[in-house]
């Protein structure tokens, strides 16, 4: 599971600075600026999913269930709130009617929160 967050971790980051670029430059020219700011925001938290991942990776020792569900919780939370935000970011170009991914972002986002308060009960309670 180590290994799993850590290359989760970097892939995250790897695809939130080639999304970010891509966005930046190609994007500003094919879809609004309303748009393109969600397009952003969902690179940005992909960014902090990202760091978040590489750390908890390196931090955690994953012997518990928990400690699993603080970094599968980042992954999928991660994935199902950007994903859903490039895909709504990009139905105008794409002339698809694509608002039924509406719901995945704040589920996606939700994960990530419940992700961030495992990690802090997880602080609380070990000693270092």
């Amino acid at each position: 599971m180590k290994n799993l967050t850590l290359i989760f971790g970097a892939v995250y980051g790897l695809l939130s600075v080639i999304l970010g670029a891509f966005g930046a430059h190609a994007l500003k020219k094919i879809i609004s600026v309303e748009k393109l700011e969600s397009f952003e925001t969902g690179v940005r938290y992909q960014m902090y999913a990202a760091l978040f991942l590489l750390i908890v990776g390196y931090i955690l020792k994953f012997e518990t269930s928990s400690e699993k569900w603080i970094s599968m919780l980042m992954i999928v939370g991660a994935f199902l709130f950007s994903v859903s935000i490039y895909f709504l970011s990009m139905s105008e170009a794409w002339n698809m009617n694509l608002k039924i991914l509406g719901p995945i972002t704040p589920l996606g986002g939700l994960l990530m929160i419940i992700s961030w308060a495992m990690l802090i009960f997880y602080f609380v309670k070990t000693k270092f």
